[in-house]
């Protein structure tokens, strides 16, 4: 039994969890740790909680007791069953009014499910993301928390204490009931796919287009990151760009396997836009570019059995002659190129969380979104300031790309897109997210696309129906085609 209660818990020693038990501890707060393997506690408190204020418990039933009432206990466990296992050993000893919080990546619908079902119970859950990874958990996440707003308020003091602060501004809201707050941390995974993704296509054109060195490449990221483009993402991608290998001297990143892994929530976040009728594409084509990645073996054979006829490849590299050879005038394009290809990301992203907040009336704030992912998370950069005012004082924009000043720099730099995409296509280089996302803002700026053709094909074959330019007052009509169809 503990000789005082802990204000929190936390099950889940795993590498977030410790850090984030350590965050909470650091900021004042009194923890009891569990873990499903003992020895995990045993090791954590006779090494980096040695000497501090926490309670490691040995068991479901000592842990809970340590706890002040009502209990806040934070679950950071592996998405899934695990989570619903930790809360069926915890419920006996669990009473009215005590708050489950899930901090790990479950998917929304399941979070709703869960928060539904111990509402029956008398108990209360919250399902909140916290972005940051070991650092970020460790020194200040952003914390996207969802579920009954009274649970919130019991936890509010301690995940404002713990999470990143940018301008005095804790990096946290509520974020509405139920699922909100996990459904906003996975849109949030999604845009860091295409983030991810967008940088090593601008990565993939400094190599193999313009043939510098990770040397030259860390120079122009480094410059980029003192701009428009100020962000942890491109922080980080010249600083790994400056590693060397202590035993060969090599670029660490030229020795890494282009083998991209993945753990589901860029996945979900295409599964979601499907279902809400949301078009993603900067983002499916980076998920697309993940799963392509992992098919080593097979492009390694396709590309000896199907060389591209224009330019050699050699190891997967560009041998360019004399007058295919691209300059460091094209530099410039591929900032600005970066720059809107994460503003079009940004608004798919934005879209989709406005569409799953309104099918299930969460009432999500989208300049508070933006205002919490400023700090703390993966994807923190200058640009997601503009996108707070964008959104701010219940501007209810239709999309992100209608915001007047993100509208003046689509309009005076959509050519730099236009130009490295185009130059990528004519050297071989796959920019499937720079082209998705162009593909984008052309289709969403174009005030006439050639669906009218897909409409007339699926009444000829299926009898779908269509509406009628010049009649829209009979609404859906069919066309018996080959009464039409001019014999020749």
């Amino acid at each position: 039994m503990a000789e005082k209660l802990s204000k929190i818990g936390l099950v889940g020693l795993g590498v977030m969890g410790e850090n984030l038990a350590l965050n909470i501890e650091r900021n004042g707060y009194r923890i009891s740790i569990f873990n499903r393997s003992h020895s995990k506690v045993v090791d954590f408190m006779e090494g980096r909680g040695k000497g501090k204020d926490f309670f490691g418990a040995p068991d479901e039933k000592s842990f809970v007791e340590s706890l002040e009432k009502p209990r806040r206990i934070i679950l950071l466990v592996k998405a899934g069953s695990a989570v619903d296992d930790t809360i069926a050993k915890l419920k006996p000893y669990l009473e009215k009014g005590d708050i489950i919080i899930d901090g790990g990546n479950s998917h929304f619908t399941d979070t709703q499910k869960r928060e539904k079902q111990l509402a029956k119970e008398g108990l209360y859950f919250i399902g909140s993301g916290v972005s940051g990874g070991e650092e970020g958990a460790l020194n200040g996440p952003s914390l996207m928390p969802g579920g009954d707003e009274k649970a919130y308020e019991q936890i509010k003091p301690i995940w404002e204490a713990i999470s990143a602060k940018v301008d005095g501004s804790p990096c946290v809201t509520y974020l509405g009931p139920d699922g909100a707050g996990h459904f906003v941390k996975m849109v949030h995974n999604g845009i860091e796919y295409g983030d991810m993704q967008l940088i090593a296509e601008i990565y993939d054109m400094m190599k193999r287009g313009l043939g510098y060195s990770a040397e030259k490449m860390e120079e122009t990221f480094r410059e980029w990151n003192k701009g428009i483009l100020d962000s942890f993402l491109v922080e980080i991608t010249y600083k790994i760009l400056s590693a060397h290998d202590k035993e060969s001297g090599k670029a660490m990143v030229d020795l890494i396997l282009d083998k991209a892994g993945q753990k589901g929530t860029g996945k979900w976040t295409s599964e979601a836009a499907l279902e809400y009728g949301v078009p993603v594409p900067t983002i499916d084509a980076a998920l697309c570019a993940r799963v392509l990645s992992s098919m080593k073996t097979e492009r390694v054979t396709a590309q000896a059995f199907l060389p591209y006829s224009g330019i050699r490849h050699e190891n997967g590299t560009l041998t360019l002659t004399g007058g295919d050879k691209l300059t460091d005038d094209l530099v410039p394009h591929l900032e600005n190129a970066l720059y809107a290809s994460k503003i079009i990301s940004y608004a798919q992203g934005m879209a989709l969380i406005k569409a799953g907040s309104e099918a299930n009336n969460w009432g999500v704030d989208l300049a508070e979104c933006a205002r919490i992912w400023r700090g703390g998370c993966i994807i923190r950069a200058k640009l997601l300031e503009a996108i707070r005012k964008a959104f701010a004082d219940g501007k209810d924009l239709d999309n992100l790309l209608m915001d007047t000043e993100f509208a003046e720099f689509l309009s005076s730099h959509h050519q730099s897109l236009r130009i490295v995409v185009a130059e990528a296509a004519k050297r071989g280089i796959a920019v499937p997210a720079l082209s998705a996302s162009l593909a984008y803002f052309d289709s969403y700026t174009c005030a006439v696309l050639p669906q009218n053709l897909t409409q007339a094909q699926r009444d000829y074959f299926g009898a779908h129906t269509y509406e009628r330019t010049d009649k829209p007052e009979l609404g859906f009509v069919h066309t018996e085609w080959p009464e039409l169809v001019t014999a020749k």
